[in-house]
């Protein structure tokens, strides 16, 4: 058995304990015992996330600005990244209509119990909403320090600083070379960080799957079965949608780059964060034969600006919180909500339940109480699993077709290093 699949089969073991341990505690534990041991079992989980988001932000400025210096011009940027742009703003558009398509056809919202809302955590979210004015999103996209922006992994500013950087570097040529060659030495090293971090994976995983059964229970899915079937319908569609596209495009490889993607994506349902595989993604994806250059451009962007799984949730909560209180939007302002979303849903880079904050955030500004956020953060949890699950299949999509396109997707896929 390989490294990978070792991996994966660890992982996965560590669902199923999870969930047994989880359920065991919830119905034998007091309150207070449930809530001191999931506080315990998550810090498993935080530990790990930190101990990827660390790498993060070197990795995104070492690869971003050396797949730019590798391809050649700024000709090349600016066409890489128009096609990469334009598959972006169409996968955003379809992610959010299908979210309100759905949401209006099956009406989840009519489902909810408003006894079953957790204003607890309602409250934490909706005092972030501030952080959503246009002014405050203009501070979140362009960075006023680069130091900072690393520190807090703002993925969108490290992009932005990143291919300022890699474009100057680009136009200085040879005498830029060296610092070329360094950061590319630099992401190796970082790359070969990844392989450790993983290996702590499936104790993040036990950490984050027990605490949320002890926690919420199995009778979570009896309350809110009907919301998270419809949610599931919806991200169903969605994965047709966009693996069709992808198999137009990549053929018959696309059963192979889903195969190279297949931990990536089962790390990223087990911890809810797309962001904890970004490291892993951009290693599978150059094995499958993307070239690195394309990868560590397209891949960070992706990050920012292509989060399928959660751009269709945001759609779908929105409405089914307004159905949820009797609240009736036309057709009109639906449209006005889903161009509003394409803004602020930007530069969320996959941290587990951002999302949420757009979504609290877009309800006060239509009218809807953003304290009805509250009535589905019951389930968010195991919606979150699948937003994030998606997100990393349309970013390894994105990547693999705006490779085929520029004629740097290889035939013959690398190997898997030895373990």
């Amino acid at each position: 058995m390989s490294k990978s699949n070792r991996l994966t089969t660890w992982i996965l073991l560590a669902m199923v304990v999870g969930v047994i341990t989880g359920y065991i505690i919830h119905i034998n534990a007091s309150p207070e015992t449930i809530k001191a041991i999931s506080t315990n079992l998550k810090l498993l989980t935080t530990i790990f996330l930190r101990l990827v988001q660390m790498i993060i932000a070197p990795l995104v400025f070492c690869t971003l600005v050396v797949g730019i210096a590798k391809l050649g011009d700024l000709g090349a940027v600016g066409r890489v990244g128009g096609k990469a742009m334009a598959w972006f703003l169409g996968a955003s558009l379809v992610s959010l209509m299908l979210g309100m398509v759905i949401v209006n056809v099956f009406k989840p919202g009519a489902a909810i119990d408003l006894s079953n809302a957790d204003m607890a955590a309602a409250g934490d979210l909706i005092g972030k909403t501030q952080e959503f004015s246009l002014a405050k999103f203009v501070e979140h996209v362009f960075p006023r320090s680069v130091f900072e922006a690393m520190a807090t992994n703002e993925i969108l500013q490290l992009v932005i600083f990143s291919i300022f950087f890699g474009v100057a570097a680009t136009a200085m040529h040879d005498y830029a070379k060296p610092v070329i060659k360094g950061l590319e030495a630099a992401s190796h090293i970082i790359l070969k960080m990844v392989g450790y971090v993983m290996n702590f994976a499936p104790v993040g995983v036990f950490g984050a799957i027990t605490a949320v059964i002890a926690t919420k229970g199995l009778s979570v899915f009896i309350f809110y079965g009907t919301y998270l079937l419809y949610f599931l319908i919806g991200i169903a569609c969605l994965w047709i949608v966009l693996l069709s596209v992808g198999y137009l495009i990549l053929r018959n490889r696309l059963p192979v780059l889903m195969n190279r993607i297949a931990q990536p994506m089962l790390i990223a349902f087990s911890t809810t964060s797309s962001e904890a595989v970004f490291p892993k993604l951009t290693e599978e994806l150059e094995r499958f034969g993307c070239k690195d250059r394309v990868v560590s451009f397209v891949l960070p962007l992706g990050y920012s600006f292509n989060l399928d799984g959660s751009m269709m949730y945001m759609t779908f909560a929105c409405i089914a919180i307004s159905q949820a209180y009797g609240i009736d939007l036309d057709l009109g302002t639906q449209f006005t909500m889903l161009l509003v979303l394409m803004l602020t849903s930007k530069g969320i880079a996959g941290v587990p339940r951002a999302s949420l904050v757009v979504v609290t955030a877009t309800c006060a500004m239509f009218g809807i109480p953003p304290e009805g956020i509250a009535l589905i953060l019951p389930i968010d949890h195991f919606c979150d699993m699948f937003r994030s699950t998606t997100n990393v299949v349309g970013n390894a999509l994105a990547t693999s077709a705006v490779s085929k396109w520029e004629g740097m997707l290889d035939h013959a896929p690398q190997q898997d290093k030895a373990a």
